[in-house]
């Protein structure tokens, strides 16, 4: 779709040249920013323009650029020993889409638009991720990328906040990982989507997004038994399962349920 009203396009490849204004867009891969009218945006900043290296794994982590393609994060193939990425492909092939989006739409993009099933909220979220934010006056902060959607379309980045990257530790990755997704239509959108995560240790993790309008993590030093799991669910979510015509919060809490106590057996 056109954006009959931007008469500015910019390009910064260095961060002293970038500048926000009103009217500013930030523009990734463009998926959904070119998808429906955008009234207020005068302006586009195109992040591509730094040209951001997309994937790079050294001993502290995988550093995930915000510009990275889904597709390109689909063909990323870890070394051994890294078992939680086991779960990076699964989460691509939940955003369902053609080959045109795959290769468009961005990691950074599908977090910042704060869908309840975006996948790569789901997949940074369980795996510990850490978001490096640039901040427009110059300077930067870090924070966990399950603290960034805060509900339903509901971002808590500022205006002119960029996500530079995501880092997921090495520590997580190193987990073992099992993932449940279900949805109404073979090719809708998720209905619920839950990941679990164990160490070496005992310590066990479950992701819960799709069925509720922010991500939940639930952290425990080693693993519960079937009710405490549930127990905790509950206390957690407190009855907000999310509502739209992808699901019921009946249905998308039972499925949650559900898969909560597959994924712990699985990891048992």
């Amino acid at each position: 779709m056109d954006l009959g009203r931007v008469t500015a396009i910019a390009v910064p490849r260095t961060r002293d040249a970038y500048t926000w204004t009103d009217g500013s867009a930030l523009l990734g891969g463009g998926t959904w920013l070119f998808s429906e009218p955008q009234p207020e945006v005068t302006r586009l900043v195109d992040l591509t323009g730094f040209n951001w290296p997309p994937l790079t794994l050294d001993e502290t982590g995988l550093h995930i650029a915000a510009t990275c393609r889904i597709a390109t994060l689909s063909r990323f193939t870890p070394p051994a020993g890294l078992p939680g990425c086991d779960i990076i492909l699964p989460c691509c092939e939940a955003l369902l889409g053609s080959f045109k989006i795959w290769n468009a739409a961005t990691v950074g993009g599908n977090i910042c638009l704060a869908l309840p099933a975006g996948p790569m909220t789901a997949l940074c979220v369980a795996l510990g991720g850490e978001a490096l934010i640039w901040t427009p006056d110059g300077g930067e902060r870090v924070m966990p990328v399950e603290q960034i959607v805060i509900g339903n379309h509901l971002c808590a980045l500022a205006p002119g906040d960029i996500l530079r990257s995501i880092t997921l530790p090495i520590a997580q990755l190193r987990r073992r990982a099992a993932l449940r997704r279900i949805s109404l239509t073979p090719l809708g959108r998720s209905g619920a989507l839950l990941i679990a995560t164990r160490d070496r240790n005992g310590a066990f993790s479950l992701t819960i997004t799709a069925s509720v309008p922010r991500p939940i993590r639930i952290d425990t030093p080693d693993l519960p038994d079937a009710l405490e799991l549930r127990a905790l669910i509950e206390t957690r979510v407190a009855n907000d399962w999310f509502d739209d015509q992808h699901g019921a919060p009946d249905w998308r809490h039972e499925m949650s349920l559900t898969f909560a106590e597959e994924l712990r057996r699985e990891l048992a």
